[in-house]
């Protein structure tokens, strides 16, 4: 586990299977609401197909059939999304929930990089 710095916030960035992950709670943390920023940033269509396209690219083991049942419903006002339910779905990689004391949301550089230009 390493540490980066950006603008004066301490970003953790981990490795899982040799692929930089960055922690999107980490880069939320002084911004009021924060957290739910993320799960705001799960609702958006756009979101959702940004990530099926990284993961079609990058994930062989990608579930397409259920990531287009997800995106049919992304963007309607009753659709909610957690990273845990989109990881178990689709069998993502790009992104993942972890729990504990060094928890929060990671995901691959391309995608924390994504999501940093919607915050």
């Amino acid at each position: 586990m390493a540490k980066i710095t950006v603008k004066e916030t301490e970003i953790t960035v981990i490795t899982i299977q040799e692929k930089d992950y960055i922690s999107l709670t980490d880069m939320v943390r002084g911004v009021e609401n924060g957290l739910s920023l993320i799960e705001k940033w799960l609702r958006n269509k756009n979101t959702i197909e940004f990530l099926g396209i990284w993961e079609e690219m990058y994930n062989p083991d990608f579930n397409s059939p259920e990531f287009e049942g997800i995106k049919n419903e992304a963007g309607l006002n009753r659709f909610t999304l957690s990273v845990k339910q989109w990881t178990e779905k689709t069998n993502s990689k790009g992104i993942t929930a972890r729990t504990g004391r060094y928890g929060g949301t990671f995901a691959h550089k391309d995608i924390a990089f994504e999501f940093a230009t919607w915050v």
